[in-house]
């Protein structure tokens, strides 16, 4: 399993533009052991840049949900 890696390595890693947007479509789409792995992959800064972006980008329906997932 990857471990502590920044949202710049996890972004060139899965190819993807935003690896936080990522991980919400994962989670949205019912990925949620997916999104797990994805969040405990991310180094401490990444995951409180995560939690961050989710708190002003997401709607708010999900951040109790997401941020369940994230404990």
């Amino acid at each position: 399993m990857r471990s502590s890696k920044t949202a710049a390595q996890q972004c060139r890693y899965y190819e993807v533009d935003n690896i936080f947007v990522y991980m919400v479509e994962t989670y949205t789409n019912g990925n949620i052991s997916v999104f797990r792995e994805l969040y405990r992959e991310l180094n401490k800064d990444a995951r409180r840049d995560f939690t961050d972006f989710l708190l002003s980008e997401v709607e708010p329906t999900y951040w109790r949900e997401i941020l369940k997932q994230t404990i």
